[in-house]
């Protein structure tokens, strides 16, 4: 890819959408901390300007454009987030391979969270491992700069992608997020118990906390619980709320 593709932009450039022609927008799922029956923070899920689904945006994207898009997305996140008065962490999904220099491309996100008052040290940046990483000293570097800012990382869909546990033998993110297809059924697979704690194990050893995502039942919910994860995402708590930060019952953490 041309380096001149990666050319600094401003707040305002993202907010105009970077000269994309796409219009997006997102919705906002809670991940929860069930020890304290809290929300301990929002994820950011891209879609289209009418809720239309992720992929009606992510398919228009070219190897060209995706800086511009992951920069956009940032701005666009903060910002939202910041008029939507959240009140604890945001989790934005970012590119690997759509981030030319990491200290060049995070200076927009620096930007945006002091032009709208949201502090820095509530952003966790997620890679997903679905995302083929073809340089690890690459994504290394992305990590121990972001980390260098005072950003906390985590990786998402953890088991589904290209790397697994080999992941974690180079780099240990502050979280890493199970796959939906480990967590679905759980609660009556085996195969997929023993591979969650035998994650489980692997993480408490490296300081790493497990957030799981997809949970859809009670069942699957009690299951991963009891095996010692505190953090979790999915319908059994909240669909995402388009533009709006949705509330979770207290029933759920039963």
């Amino acid at each position: 890819m041309d380096p001149k593709d990666f050319v600094e932009l401003s707040c305002g450039n993202c907010l105009e959408g970077a000269g994309l022609d796409i219009d997006f927008s997102f919705a906002f799922q809670p991940i929860v901390d069930v020890a304290t029956r809290s929300v301990f923070s929002h994820e950011a899920l891209v879609r289209g300007p009418q809720n239309q689904p992720a992929h009606t945006v992510l398919d228009r994207l070219t190897d060209r454009t995706r800086y511009r898009f992951d920069q956009a997305c940032r701005v666009k996140i903060v910002k939202m987030a910041s008029e939507l008065g959240l009140p604890v962490n945001v989790n934005i999904n970012f590119y690997p391979n759509a981030v030319y220099k990491p200290e060049l491309c995070i200076r927009t996100t620096l930007a945006a969270a002091k032009q709208y008052g949201f502090p820095t040290e509530r952003i966790i940046f997620e890679v997903t491992e679905g995302e083929e990483i073809t340089d690890h000293a690459h994504l290394l570097g992305i990590i121990q700069e972001y980390r260098r800012l005072g950003f906390r990382t985590a990786i998402d869909d953890f088991g589904a992608g290209y790397a697994g546990l080999n992941l974690l033998s180079e780099f240990q993110p502050d979280f890493i997020k199970l796959d939906m297809k480990l967590v679905r059924g759980i609660d009556a697979n085996r195969p997929r118990q023993a591979i969650v704690r035998g994650i489980v194990q692997v993480c408490e050893e490296l300081s790493i906390i497990i957030i799981a995502e997809g949970v859809e039942t009670v069942d699957e919910y009690r299951w991963l619980r009891d095996a010692g994860i505190s953090l979790f995402q999915g319908y059994h708590f909240s669909k995402p709320g388009f533009e709006f930060l949705p509330e979770v019952p207290q029933h759920a953490y039963l």
